[in-house]
Parts: C-alpha cells; structure tokens; sequence
C-alpha cells in the first residue's frame, strides 16, 4: 500500500494506471525505481511514462509490435529510435527530452511475483527498471548484452531505499 502522505511524484515520469489496479501499485516505490535507472543512465531530467496495465493490452501491442499474440510482462516504446542509414524525424525541441512509453501489465507481474515468490512490488519495479533501461538503449539480444542488462538492473535495484 502507499504510504499516507508520499513525497510529490517527480514531473518528468508520468505513471498512468488502470482503475482496476490503482490501489496495487506502489506508486512511490516505482517512482523511486525509475529515478534511479534515470541517474544510472546519466539521463536524471528525461521526461517519459510508465503505464500499469491488463493483459489485454498488452496482448494487443505485442501483436501489433512484435508479431506474438500473447500477454508479456512489459514493453518498451522509445521515442526516439535511430535506425542504421536513416535520420532522425525531426521533432519540436520541447519534446526532445522525452524517452518514450514503458508499459507493463500488473496480471502477468502479479503470477510472475508468485513464481518468484516475491512481492507484486518488487515485481513492477524490476519490469519498470528493465522497461526504462531499454528506452535508455540498453539490449539483451546477445549473451554478453543480456549479461550488462541484467547487471545494470540488480545494480539499481540493490541501490533503492529499503521498502517500507
């Protein structure tokens, strides 16, 4: 649960959340996860949003996305993504600090917690992590980048005040 009066969220992450899962979600503890990806990416003042929801959801832009009609735990949709040999579009300079969109689903966090046998919490702040570490431009096609990512993410995660 949240505690009774959290610190204000900071501006540049905005955390849109399902109805269905709003009194779920640790709010604060999320919001001190992405911080810290941010810091550890030297990129503290990014602006982007983090979205908690279904599996439906989820379902759908994997499909649409990466061709997989099934629910995934989270998803990462950077802003801005350069593709070899093209430019850039060319985008207002308000926005040029906007990472991009992670979005999770809290049903695939919640069985994925229980087959961990760890809290929901720590679920979603491990997925928020990975999702922001990926807008950052961190991968895990290869052996030797999954092995960085997966370092990356216990480092920032070992570094979060201890949960309340």
């Amino acid at each position: 649960m949240n505690p009774p009066n959290p610190s204000p969220p900071p501006a540049n992450i905005e955390l849109q959340i399902d109805p269905a899962y709003e009194d779920l979600v640790p709010v604060q503890r999320l919001h001190q996860a992405i911080s810290a990806t941010l810091r550890h990416g030297d990129a503290e003042n990014a602006e982007m949003t983090l979205v908690i929801a279904d599996d439906l959801l989820l379902t759908q832009l994997n499909r649409q996305y990466r061709g997989i009609d099934a629910p995934t735990d989270v998803l990462s949709f950077a802003a801005h993504e350069e593709s070899e040999g093209q430019e850039l579009f060319v985008t207002a300079p308000e926005a040029l600090n906007y990472l991009g969109d992670v979005i999770i689903s809290f049903p695939t966090a919640e069985r994925q917690a229980a087959a961990a046998g760890q809290s929901v919490a720590a679920e979603l702040c491990l997925l928020a992590v990975h999702g922001v570490l990926h807008l950052l431009g961190y991968d895990h096609a290869s052996p030797e980048e999954e092995a960085d990512m997966w370092a990356r993410q216990a480092q920032i995660l070992a570094s979060l005040p201890p949960h309340a």
